[in-house]
């Protein structure tokens, strides 16, 4: 999935991290996965190579992440992709599950509190196959709660939460992310 520097590199609902020099990074209010108007002011069709979002699916119910999976696609050229990473919800920790639920833990401040979807290797697959992606499993837990982790390439898109990445997890196994490549035919 190698890029070159012609290549147009997006990352949604970027924050405050800039993990991937030389992509652009956006945030909902310049470029809303829900908005077909927003892509069009900025892009054309079949003109982006890569797109990155961490922890951002998850905002939308299971309907708007299809939606949104068909809205890139359309803007996404031929063998381009999208690496997204999400919450687990096979990971077996009971206070991971509590941080990342529908609704959040606590107050409405809290990054978690619009979640609408905790996603498995499954739920996550199936979405994006039903937008017409092709998904392959970058890293993420098993029904057993087993963790699972493919070699990836930083230079197709940082995730931070990871286990590569992610200082928390380097000893064990604590903050993860269920990542997938989902490659546009």
């Amino acid at each position: 999935m190698a890029v070159s520097h012609s290549d147009i590199k997006v990352v949604i609902g970027a924050g405050e991290f800039r993990n991937n020099p030389g992509w652009i990074h956006t945030q909902e209010s310049e470029l809303d996965l829900l908005n077909p108007d927003t892509w069009n002011e900025r892009f054309q069709p079949n003109s982006i190579t890569a797109i990155l979002a961490e922890h951002v699916w998850e905002h939308l119910t299971f309907e708007e992440g299809i939606a949104a999976a068909r809205l890139c696609y359309d803007y996404l050229k031929p063998s381009g992709y999208i690496r997204c990473a999400v919450p687990d919800g096979y990971f077996k920790n009971d206070e991971y599950q509590r941080i990342v639920q529908i609704g959040g833990p606590g107050p409405k401040d809290h990054p978690a509190a619009s979640h609408k979807i905790v996603y498995n290797y499954q739920t996550l697959t199936s979405m994006f196959e039903a937008a017409g992606f092709e998904v392959r499993l970058v890293e993420y837990c098993d029904e057993e709660g087993e963790f699972h982790q493919s070699d990836w390439n930083e230079q197709d898109g940082v995730i931070f939460r990871s286990k590569k990445i992610d200082p928390r997890n380097q000893e064990k196994l604590a903050f993860p992310s269920l990542i997938i490549d989902a490659v546009k035919q």
